[in-house]
């Protein structure tokens, strides 16, 4: 009985290793510069902010992903994106599942309040996330999606609410 409940400790505290180098991880990113790879990030600090006009977005296009920062709560993340007809936008996939509602809570964040930083390539721009639910411009949109990542969002995720799409627009202040 003592060796079982030996091993029984063993394999306990083997498994919080790796549990707490993860937890402490992500804590302590939480504190610093932007996101990295895995981990949510805290605020935007480093880079310029853009001032004037808007770029021609289209570089965007051959850029992975870029950082994100939501004023409210001012964690930042990296995110997909895409340049359709000189707009930028962002979205995110699997809303519709519970899973994806309990991780993804940015979305619902930025409908509530839509002010952001984007960092892309260690710029700063200072944005309005405005959600985009349904109309025309979703066909052309999503098709910039697939276009460029293994994406399956059609007009009718978005119009469903599986994916919610948002234009990052310059901010109103």
């Amino acid at each position: 009985m003592k060796l079982v409940i030996r091993v029984v400790i063993v394999i306990a505290c083997l498994l919080l290793i790796p549990f707490t180098a993860v937890s402490t991880g992500a804590m302590k990113q939480r504190f610093a510069d932007g996101p990295n790879r895995v981990f949510s990030g805290g605020p935007l600090i480093a880079g310029e902010i853009h001032t004037g006009e808007d770029p021609d977005w289209s570089f965007v296009n051959t850029i992975p992903t870029i950082e994100m920062q939501l004023l409210e709560p001012s964690t930042s993340r990296r995110i997909w994106t895409v340049e359709h007809e000189d707009k930028l936008y962002v979205w995110s996939g699997y809303m519709n599942s519970m899973v994806g509602r309990l991780w993804k809570r940015w979305p619902v964040q930025a409908e509530r309040n839509g002010r952001a930083i984007l960092r892309i390539n260690g710029t700063r721009y200072e944005r309005e996330l405005i959600r985009i639910q349904a109309g025309d411009e979703l066909d052309g949109i999503t098709a910039a999606i697939t276009n460029k990542y293994p994406s399956q969002t059609t007009r009718a995720t978005v119009e469903q609410g599986g994916v919610w799409l948002f234009e990052a627009a310059p901010r109103r202040n």
